[in-house]
């Protein structure tokens, strides 16, 4: 027997909103997620994540306080305690989230799993359930790859890595991207004796080269980093892991620590929904392929977040939200836009970018000019004693804003008002120069990297 519904929504991350627009406009909703609702964001990633992380910049703190005559000292750290409230407070928000569904008019919760046995219908449990239009915003998990040894290690990925209640003494974290090095990051600070493998010459590649670069070198005077080496096989010591890497050109290397993070990128689900049953199409990386209305190859069937091919921000996945709602809900014909989409890594010193990147550009052949500035030569730089950090412009000679990273404090908030020039303004490099900025903020260094820029 077949339940059939007006709008089946699989994943309760960003679909959770997706399924409660759905019933409160009166349509016959089923929410299918096997978790606590809140998806990878609030249970498992950037929420427990951040909040883990502000201890470690209060660690921080601390330690710095020297350099404003200060003395203080860090004599003590609770780690169980910062875990423990981390939890004791994101868990009654994904809680009352599903309690408050669950008496939601026609929203029907269903806590398994899904998959796809023909078109708009899928298996949960012992049951059918159909639907006139389908939302798939199923997620994505960490991916693990298959490493000599790696199945017979005990391993974190960061999902028990951000609720690991016994601090390890040493920890070797395998990748160097935004998880790894947040991860890193918030360990370090802790107290962790952290090394970091990375196949790439540096750490966070994606990023623009000079920002890959310089946090490289900052990295490297925390942690022992290994870069350009990939990792070919581990193996279980007394006292925990060793590690074996080797270089490109056969230089090889073993790094030992207690306790290991494999921190190699995210998979999209994809494939435990089985979507090719329903004639849904993915990629050669398994994302599920959407067009600009965010729908699929399937009639009746969208996906959103990181399950689809766009890009795999909380952000990002909130903005494509407001689409699949017009769109599957609605019956609209909404088209995403994914211009200007930042991102942003929360280290200390932060990351943040949008736009192209300086090898992008190369890469295209495209003309432009740069224009800098260093955090710590600006008024509020020197004010907080900065060490690092700066503004990075790509811009065409013509004055179009092409990309814009930033390294340093606060750089998450900073690189916003170029996001709204970009998305909101005319995408110029007088949006910027032509705004007056307050004397003497962080933005500061916004205003005098544009104002670097050399236009023809």
């Amino acid at each position: 027997m077949t339940t059939h519904y007006d709008v089946l929504v699989i994943g309760g991350g960003t679909g959770n909103n997706v399924a409660a627009a759905a019933a409160d406009a009166g349509l016959e909703t089923a929410l299918i997620e096997p978790g606590p609702l809140g998806g990878t964001c609030l249970n498992r990633g950037c929420n427990p994540s951040k909040m883990l992380i502000q201890a470690a910049n209060a660690a921080e703190h601390v330690r710095d306080s020297q350099k404003f005559f200060l003395d203080a000292s860090l004599e003590n750290i609770d780690y169980a305690a910062i875990v423990d409230d981390m939890e004791e407070t994101l868990s009654p928000l994904a809680e009352g989230m599903e309690a408050s569904y669950r008496e939601k008019a026609n929203l029907t919760l269903y806590d398994d799993t899904a998959t796809f046995v023909d078109d708009r219908t899928v298996e949960v449990g012992d049951e059918q359930l159909s639907a006139e239009k389908v939302v798939v915003a199923a997620g994505s998990r960490p991916l693990v790859p298959p490493i000599d040894g790696l199945d017979e290690v005990e391993y974190m990925t960061s999902q028990e890595a951000l609720y690991r209640r016994d601090q390890p003494d040493s920890l070797v974290i395998l990748g160097g991207g935004y998880i790894a090095v947040e991860l890193g990051y918030f360990f370090q600070s802790l107290g962790t004796d952290v090394t970091i493998v990375e196949m790439m010459d540096t750490l966070v590649p994606r990023e623009d080269s000079d920002v890959a670069a310089a946090f490289t070198e900052i990295a490297a005077e925390r942690h022992d980093v290994y870069t350009g080496h990939r990792a070919t096989a581990v193996e279980n010591e007394v006292d925990g892991v060793t590690v074996h890497a080797e270089t490109e050109d056969g230089d090889a290397v073993a790094v030992s620590g207690e306790a290991l993070l494999v921190a190699l990128g995210r998979r999209p689900n994809s494939d435990t929904l089985d979507v090719e049953a329903a004639g849904i199409e993915t990629d050669d990386d398994g994302f599920v392929v959407t067009d600009d209305h965010l729908a699929t190859s399937a009639e009746g069937v969208w996906a959103q977040g990181d399950i689809a091919d766009n890009a795999m921000f909380k952000h990002s996945g909130d903005y494509e939200t407001e689409i699949t709602i017009e769109n599957a809900v609605h019956g609209g014909e909404a088209t995403a836009d994914f211009t200007a989409m930042p991102h942003a890594i929360f280290t200390e010193p932060q990351m943040a970018g949008v736009g192209a990147t300086e090898d992008e550009l190369g890469d295209e052949g495209r003309e432009y000019v740069v224009g800098h500035e260093e955090l710590p030569d600006t008024p509020m730089g020197r004010a907080k004693k900065l060490d690092h950090g700066f503004v990075k412009v790509l811009a065409a000679p013509d004055g179009e804003i092409l990309g814009c990273h930033a390294l340093g404090h606060e750089a998450s908030t900073m690189i916003h008002e170029v996001v709204v020039a970009m998305r909101a303004g005319s995408g110029r490099v007088s949006d910027i120069t032509d705004t007056i900025h307050a004397h003497p903020t962080l933005n500061k260094v916004v205003e005098y990297a544009f104002d670097d820029v050399n236009l023809n």
